[in-house]
């Protein structure tokens, strides 16, 4: 969009941040990326508040892939067993008891596999780009929050940034 704008606020504490990311979702505003040098437990809290995020989804898919290995697992045990059967001894040709072992690693596997590519696919990775807005100092010493807004609202977050706390707030454009 020819009219958007991107505001870079750079702050000293993560008390700060998270402060304006909450006088952000006040306004209603909720396009916006954090950076800071540490996982901060406040900013985390305060965009999961503004974005409504909740529980992650990662352990329904850990769930189907433990679920979908299970079932694998025995489809291809007693599949075997009935399609190749040796007859020993009166035994019954589809035994579950030794099948456990493979039905419980066909499990463990595909629910790794599912940890794993939802953790890439929910968290958007690779990324190839940088994120649009990083400044080196976010990963050295100071938190960052870039907002991006039309040119029409721009004076109104950076004085709400600059409320909360923010040393330096950058215009560019988008």
């Amino acid at each position: 969009m020819s009219g958007d704008i991107q505001l870079i606020g750079s702050f000293v504490t993560d008390d700060a941040c998270a402060e304006a990311i909450e006088a952000l979702h006040h306004a209603k505003i909720v396009a916006f990326h954090t950076f800071s040098p540490f996982p901060s437990e406040k900013i985390a809290e305060a965009v999961n508040e503004v974005r409504g995020w909740g529980r992650s989804p990662v352990r329904k898919f850990v769930m189907a892939g433990g679920f979908t290995g299970a079932l694998t697992g025995l489809v291809v045990t007693v599949g075997t067993s009935w399609e190749w059967n040796i007859n020993t001894g009166g035994r019954p040709i589809a035994s579950i008891t030794p099948y456990i072992v493979i039905i419980f690693e066909l499990m463990i596997l595909f629910g790794v596999l599912g940890a794993v590519s939802s953790f890439f696919f929910k968290s958007g990775l690779p990324a190839f780009d940088q994120s649009p807005g990083y400044r080196t100092r976010f990963g050295a010493d100071r938190f960052g929050l870039v907002v991006q807004a039309a040119e029409g609202d721009a004076a109104k977050i950076e004085a709400l940034m600059r409320d909360a706390g923010a040393e330096e707030v950058v215009r560019e454009a988008a």
